[in-house]
């Protein structure tokens, strides 16, 4: 592989780039000066332009301040050892023909392709979003404030990510649309300074394997995603140590095509708040054949949500998200899901708001989730509920953006079960840290519901 070094120390010359072939232009033609003030923009991007099939973009040490950076197929972008990309901190400075039909406020990003093949980030240096609210506000007046994503690409093959640090992104920090063929292996992500603070973002995905990553999060850390027709799917995440505000792992928001054959295991998901594993199915699709297990999570709410609902979304038109409880389906048909098994998952809850603890798994009237299998689940549950709790009604919320918390405290301290057909309870082990007046275990609607041992 031929490379092009941009910036930074190296042998021949203290300037931005080197190159080992005739074919790619002098260093001293781009002149970037990585000292973390001038805008650097233009120079990185002239390396990549210059950048043959198959040869490497470097990084070298220092402090680069760019705007938006579109790579091209066939290339690396190598950040050495002490080189940190830092993301402006003017939006005129982003690209705005980067867009994504979820988020569209966080149109603009920090580096884009586009029908893009063999496409490689590696470290061991940091791409810095410095995306905290002073710079980049949630709101702006009544709008959505722009906060640029840290990378975005879409309808691109031949992915990988290795050895990188990704921090401080203003909103999402990678976001694959439509891409396949992807690996994910030792990457550090470390962001929430603002808001939607995600880690991999996975729209339409499929053949992804994300290994041996250290995740923490302000918002969803792993979170396939299904705006279009497209499925993700075979998907692997594995031996992942993961810290989140929201939730270790995903499916959802969007569900238009849905999520098949997806394995998660061997991972870590302690101190998550919120939720730990969360697979949602709202806008129609299909959910099937996922399964989870070797899970660790110390220090967490919510352990497990599966929900199919009735929102509807078509994603015809750039959406934001939003959490209204007087939310009316939107006219995508409903989905399914099915074929869920989790296993080997141990727990214990922290917390002091009720509603964001207990297993909860429910369907909507006249749809149900079927063949659910918890096997070898231990929980230790923090309790406290009250006579007044366990003869609570849950809303059924059919529309609402699908998040436990929404539906308040529930009726069970450990599990609650509504609107499913075939339920399977292994070796499950609930126990309280607290005295509580609710039963372990309260199903609604509930059919060929087995428990063993």
């Amino acid at each position: 592989m031929s490379t092009v070094a941009i910036a930074g120390l190296n042998a021949m010359s203290p300037g931005i780039c080197s190159a080992t072939t005739s074919k790619v232009p002098n260093v001293h033609g781009f002149g970037a000066k990585g000292d973390g003030v001038t805008l650097d923009t233009a120079a990185v991007q002239a390396a990549v332009n210059a950048c043959t099939p198959g040869a490497m973009v470097r990084v070298g040490p220092g402090r680069y301040v760019i705007g938006t950076i579109k790579l091209k197929s066939e290339m690396e972008l190598h950040l050495a050892e002490g080189a940190e990309l830092l993301g402006s901190l003017s939006l005129a400075d982003y690209d705005p023909d980067t867009r994504a039909i979820e988020a569209p406020a966080d149109n603009k990003c920090l580096i884009y392709a586009k029908n893009a093949r063999n496409l490689k980030i590696t470290g061991p240096g940091i791409i810095n979003g410095r995306g905290m609210k002073e710079y980049f506000p949630v709101k702006v007046g009544r709008a959505w404030g722009e906060r640029p994503m840290l990378i975005r690409f879409v309808h691109c093959q031949g992915i990988a990510f290795s050895d990188i640090t990704l921090r401080d992104s203003p909103s999402w920090c990678v976001h694959l649309l439509s891409c396949d063929d992807i690996t994910a292996s030792k990457v550090t992500i470390n962001s929430h300074v603002n808001v939607n603070n995600d880690g991999f973002d996975l729209d339409g995905c499929g053949n992804v394997l994300i290994q041996n990553c250290n995740l923490r999060t302000g918002d969803d850390a792993i979170c396939p995603k299904s705006t279009t027709a497209k499925l993700c799917e075979n998907i692997v995440v594995k031996n992942c140590r993961v810290q989140s505000n929201t939730a270790a792992f995903k499916c959802g928001t969007s569900s238009r095509g849905g999520f098949k054959d997806i394995t998660v295991s061997d991972c870590d998901f302690s101190g998550c708040r919120m939720g730990v594993i969360k697979l949602t199915l709202v806008d129609g699709g299909i959910m099937q054949n996922i399964s989870i297990s070797n899970i660790i999570a110390n220090d967490v709410e919510g352990p497990i949500f599966i929900r199919l609902g009735n929102r509807g979304r078509l994603y015809d038109k750039p959406t934001q998200q939003f959490q209204r409880a007087d939310a009316q389906p939107e006219g995508a048909p409903v989905g399914s899901i099915k074929n869920i098994r989790i296993s080997n998952v141990t727990a214990t809850l922290t917390g002091t708001e009720p509603d964001r603890q207990g297993i909860m798994i429910t369907g909507i009237p006249g749809h149900n989730v079927e063949d659910v299998v918890l096997e070898n689940i231990k929980v230790s549950f923090v309790g406290n509920g009250t006579a007044e709790d366990a003869r609570r009604t849950v809303p059924e919320n059919i529309a609402q953006y699908p998040g436990q918390t929404f539906f308040g405290i529930l009726p069970s301290y450990g599990i609650y079960l509504r609107h499913v057909d075939g339920m399977v309870l292994r070796k499950v082990n609930l126990s309280l840290q607290n005295p509580d007046q609710r039963p372990a275990i309260v199903g609604e609607d509930v059919n060929r519901l087995r428990i063993y041992r």
